[in-house]
């Protein structure tokens, strides 16, 4: 069985309640993003909660309607203040209807190494991504770097406080 996960892991100089903080605001997702698909917060709010269902706006080359441009509606599937917080991208189908989720998950795990340093693990798990998109989308959708990228700019965010 292929191992469908991949993780990077940095530590920030930053407390884990801070960190979260970021992590839970979808306005700086596009600021943290390390492929740059990630474009604005479409709702506007704090996550709060699992179950919760978060809009943003997006942008791929690949993609071949509206020049590029799109939505993915996000789901909060883990929502543990300040430990970690993960998410399951969807969309909604064109002729409307009920999102459908794709079955890959963005989760951030976070450790306090002490009050002002935070270790972070952020994993793209796509194990439950079916075999129809599989045969359309290759996974990962990116290198691993992108992660690391990610990272690297979450810290920069948290560092500005």
């Amino acid at each position: 069985m292929p191992n469908d996960v991949i993780t990077a892991t940095t530590t920030v100089d930053a407390s884990a309640d801070t960190v979260f903080a970021i992590l839970a605001d979808p306005a700086q997702h596009a600021a943290i993003d390390g492929t740059g698909w990630v474009r604005e917060s479409l709702d506007g709010r704090t996550l709060t909660e699992a179950g919760q269902i978060f809009r943003i706006a997006m942008y791929h080359d690949n993609v071949e309607f509206d020049d590029g441009h799109y939505e993915m509606a996000n789901k909060v599937v883990h929502f543990d203040r300040p430990h970690g917080i993960a998410w399951e991208p969807g969309q909604r189908p064109a002729n409307g209807g009920d999102i459908e989720f794709g079955g890959w998950i963005w989760r951030y795990d976070l450790t306090a190494e002490d009050p002002a340093r935070t270790r972070v693990t952020l994993t793209y798990d796509w194990s439950g991504v079916g075999s129809a998109l599989r045969e359309h989308i290759e996974f990962p959708p990116f290198a691993i770097e992108h992660l690391h990228n990610s990272l690297d700019h979450l810290a920069e965010l948290a560092r500005r406080g």
